[in-house]
């Protein structure tokens, strides 16, 4: 055989090994792409959730101590989950068919991100309302739309008829119920609702409670409305209060200490 056609054969042969790499490469990704497709769908059967808020929950149990105490300086240094976790925000929206469960862990976790990511945004500051706007300033995007933290809390979460986000959504404020170390999930939504209701309600700091006189936070004052249409304030309070509260008791409402909650 000439060196010609010893040539042709070892190119023929080269082809057909690139060939069929690219052929098995191909697969490869194919194989990867519905693998990958499948474990989402596994994880969301298995967790009833249409949204993953892993990144989330990840960042809070970092950051976030069992009191509530934030860690900003840590977010702020390290900013990058945030911003991929308020990015799937952005990107996922809510759709017809998700369950009121799935909205209301969605739009709860919404708000204490993007409220985190004000206070990252303005740290070092002392409170809040040192900031002008706060609940006002929409830098936030849900789909397309820009958003702020007052029309997730009033537009949407308020209209949810759940007087219990009251105790889920965070001010970044000591006065506020405590920042969970944990996202809120479809799965456990309701059950987080109800230890933050019991918690909140009695934390002697944060309210005193008596059988014949409560003082109380002026959360109760604020959104008075959505605690008391299924009955008086009272009775909002003795569902969740370890002390029986008296029918007729006196009612106060403490001062909100609006410092940061670090």
């Amino acid at each position: 055989m000439t060196k010609n056609k010893f040539l042709v054969v070892a190119l023929l042969g080269i082809g057909f090994c690139n060939s069929q790499q690219k052929e098995v490469q191909e697969q490869h990704l194919a194989n990867y792409v519905v693998s990958n497709t499948a474990m989402q769908q596994e994880h969301i059967q298995e967790n009833k959730e249409v949204f993953d808020h892993r990144l989330f929950d990840q960042l809070l149990k970092k950051y976030v101590n069992k009191n509530g105490a934030v860690n900003y300086e840590g977010i702020k240094t390290h900013q990058k989950p945030l911003r991929d976790y308020l990015e799937s925000i952005r990107v996922h929206t809510p759709k017809n068919k998700w369950s009121r469960e799935d909205e209301l862990a969605y739009y709860m976790n919404a708000y204490n991100a993007m409220t985190i990511d004000l206070i990252v945004r303005n740290y070092p500051l002392k409170s809040i309302k040192d900031i002008k706007d706060p609940w006002e300033q929409r830098l936030w995007k849900i789909g397309e739309k820009l958003i702020s933290l007052e029309e997730i809390e009033h537009e949407i979460l308020r209209k949810m008829n759940e007087p219990r986000i009251h105790f889920g959504i965070n001010c970044a404020s000591f006065s506020c119920p405590p920042l969970m170390d944990e996202a809120f999930t479809a799965a456990q939504v309701d059950a987080q609702l109800q230890r933050l209701a019991v918690q909140f309600i009695n934390d002697p700091k944060r309210n005193t409670i008596t059988a014949g006189r409560v003082e109380i936070s002026n959360i109760f004052k604020w959104f008075r409305k959505d605690f008391t249409k299924n009955g008086d304030l009272i009775d909002f309070l003795n569902s969740y209060s370890k002390v029986k509260i008296d029918k007729n008791a006196r009612v106060r409402y403490m001062d909100y200490d609006w410092s940061l909650n670090e």
